[in-house]
């Protein structure tokens, strides 16, 4: 029953959550707790790369309540009510696709380090997620060789992340361009301009073109950590989720808090189980995750 690499990749993610809280709190974010029922949740679309096939919806006191996708809607609001840089340990329930099982990045309940920022650029991102990226290895390196070893790992400690465009790497790769860039990539890299949730921002001067990103790691393990600069001004917010056909009384709280302003902010959310599986290196993410949630498999326990 004992499962020795387990225990080695856990002891890794802690020590990897341990240094992003150190460096988070260096940098004034506060830690908020997670929100788990909620009215609304991100739509996680119209998002080309999205594999879910339903919303986990749950009803409680006669009311209708669905279970949290990612915290966005909540940081905006926290980040609005003076909160102005956080950051949470949050569970996410998304109900996958089977056809993902074999992805080796995909679960349909994990946690992620969601992140907001007040008045921040993506730029403003760029720079905390590398200088928190390069602490967790150099303190992973430092205090889990044991551990490392017996994944028969080594992280090299990445250089200036490189940014490329979603048409750059089209052109370059065709559709399957995450998959390829990442395996052929030695360091992380960013890439922007995703067409994505009614959160993100537009560019006003480029309709059609997005403010966002995705960090993709190196090697072949894929997407690291979605984010955008967010849409604050309440007409805009109103206007894309009816663009996306999105339900107006479900989101009619949230629209409650845009309506009296948001602050405008920047931030994103890194998959907790992605980043482990990075840093031993595992082939497959079930092999991080204590009580696997993959989707097309039955929940054990």
């Amino acid at each position: 029953m004992k499962n020795d690499k387990l225990i080695a990749a856990l002891r890794v993610q802690n020590i990897a959550l341990e240094t992003i809280r150190e460096t988070f709190r260096k940098r004034g974010l506060i830690e908020i707790m997670p929100v788990i029922l909620s009215t609304a949740s991100d739509p996680l679309g119209p998002d080309p790369g999205s594999h879910i096939i339903g919303m986990p919806r749950i009803e409680y006191q006669g009311q209708k309540l669905v279970l949290t996708q990612s915290m966005i809607l909540h940081k905006q609001i926290m980040v609005s009510s003076g909160v102005e840089n956080l950051f949470t340990v949050s569970p996410n329930v998304r109900l996958e696709s089977p056809a993902s099982r074999d992805s080796g990045i995909h679960l349909f309940e994990f946690s992620q380090v969601d992140f907001e920022l007040a008045r921040a650029s993506m730029e403003d991102v760029f720079d905390l997620v590398q200088d928190t990226i390069v602490a967790t290895i150099s303190r992973v390196n430092e205090d889990c060789s044991k551990e490392l070893a017996l994944w028969d790992r080594e992280i090299k400690i990445p250089r200036k992340f490189p940014v490329y465009s979603t048409d750059q790497l089209l052109d370059k790769y065709g559709t399957d361009w995450e998959k390829l860039a990442s395996q052929e990539a030695t360091d992380p890299f960013w890439v922007l301009n995703h067409k994505r949730e009614f959160y993100d921002a537009e560019d006003p001067e480029k309709p059609g073109s997005y403010r966002n990103y995705d960090l993709v790691y190196p090697e072949g393990f894929g997407e690291a950590l979605s984010g955008g600069e967010r849409e604050w001004d309440f007409e805009r917010i109103l206007m894309r989720i009816k663009r996306d056909g999105l339900n107006i009384d479900e989101y009619k709280p949230y629209l409650d808090f845009a309506r009296k302003g948001f602050v405008p902010s920047a931030g994103a959310g890194l998959g907790v189980e992605r980043l482990t599986r990075f840093l031993v290196g595992a082939s497959h993410i079930r092999e991080v995750q204590a009580f696997g949630r993959i989707p097309g498999e039955m929940v054990v326990i």
